[in-house]
């Protein structure tokens, strides 16, 4: 069969990122269609020193605060409408049990939703334990986790860590960054400073871990060879 599983995607901000071109990559992977494909990163993992973490952090602050949240056919919206009122509530309730353990909500983007019951707007959460449901389980929605990490080994340490191996990101100017992160993060599709690294169709779309529990991977040669009943002849004419 081909079983795709869940995600939990990090994204890695370097101490040499150039925050002009990540952060917006960033609000496009985290809050895009509200933050509902399996390629999105929830988790923004932040490598460096204090200085350099609440530069991030104000950076994110400001883009996400600057976001329009309203109906999906307005071409000035950012932030969509979710696709039901009960996963709304569910987003809400993990930001909500977060916030209770400790975690601080920088941005907090619960408004009710609105008349239809599902807007949530951009939702910048800094959590305060890195392997809370928050910073390691799936919500879908339009909630970024924040979590620091001292060094590149650590941020890349903590994103193995899931059980999860959809997709991850880095941000960076480092090309022995980027080589350190392509050959040791566990994922089956990874970014170098690009938000959402969805393959081509021509590629594999790939995951690791609890990410598949198929036998072979969608599209690419994987979903040919799926549908394909293959025979062998060897024959001396």
């Amino acid at each position: 069969m081909q079983a795709l599983g869940g995600a939990k995607n990090s994204m890695i901000v370097t101490e040499d990122a150039d925050l002009e071109s990540a952060v917006p990559a960033i609000m496009g992977s985290a809050f895009g269609a509200a933050g509902q494909r399996c390629l999105a990163g929830s988790v923004c993992v932040i490598a460096g020193d204090e200085a350099r973490q609440a530069e991030v952090r104000d950076a994110l602050f400001s883009a996400a605060q600057a976001l329009n949240t309203g109906p999906g056919a307005d071409p000035g919206t950012d932030v969509c409408p979710m696709v039901a009122p009960e996963a709304r509530e569910r987003a809400e309730a993990a930001v909500a049990a977060a916030e209770s353990d400790g975690a601080k909500v920088l941005l907090d983007g619960r408004v009710g939703g609105g008349e239809a019951g599902t807007p949530l707007a951009p939702t910048l959460v800094e959590v305060s334990d890195p392997e809370s449901d928050l910073a390691r389980e799936e919500i879908f929605g339009p909630v970024l986790a924040l979590v620091s990490a001292p060094d590149l080994d650590a941020a890349i340490e903590f994103a193995n860590g899931s059980r999860y191996g959809n997709a991850g990101s880095i941000f960076t100017t480092s090309g022995a960054a980027a080589r350190a992160y392509r050959w040791g993060a566990e994922a089956g599709m990874l970014g170098v400073n690009i938000g959402v690294p969805a393959p081509v169709a021509w590629f594999p779309f790939s995951g690791w871990k609890d990410s598949i529990d198929g036998d072979l991977h969608a599209n690419g040669r994987d979903a040919v060879d799926f549908y394909t009943r293959k025979k062998v002849v060897t024959s001396r004419w």
